[in-house]
């Protein structure tokens, strides 16, 4: 064996990672529990008060409630009375929503009526409430 690592055909091959305790798998699971009560970043760029709007606030709200509770926080923006908040963003149509946490960064933009396809463009996992035990 070379010091670098092992010979194997004329070549060295590292030597392989030694195994830890679990403290790895520890770690990950602990992370996989964390992503799944992730709070979530939202903004919704909306135009003024508007009918389209005025769903697109009801929608978002209605969804965060159902899929979101407690772990997730909403900003709504009205494009009209902050557009240079619209512009630093990059907003070019509205209804617009972003997620902004946990990542990766997502964009909607249009109709956020269908929750289904809402819940997956965002990446959402639904909170899973575990029965108490007795």
């Amino acid at each position: 064996m070379s010091p670098d690592g092992i010979t194997a055909g004329g070549r060295v091959v590292p030597e392989a990672l030694p195994v830890d305790d679990g403290e790895t798998l520890q770690e990950f699971e602990r992370a996989l529990v964390e992503l799944g009560t992730a709070r979530y970043d939202l903004t919704l760029f909306v135009a003024g008060a508007s009918a389209l709007s005025a769903r697109a606030v009801a929608d978002v709200r209605a969804l965060c409630e159902a899929y979101l509770r407690d772990r997730y926080e909403l900003v709504v923006v009205d494009v009209y009375r902050n557009p240079d908040l619209v512009t630093s963003r990059g907003v070019l149509a509205s209804p617009t929503l972003i997620k902004d946490f946990p990542l990766p960064k997502r964009v909607l933009v249009g109709d956020l009526s269908n929750t289904s396809r809402v819940l997956l463009a965002l990446d959402v996992e639904p909170l899973v409430v575990q029965p108490e035990q007795a």
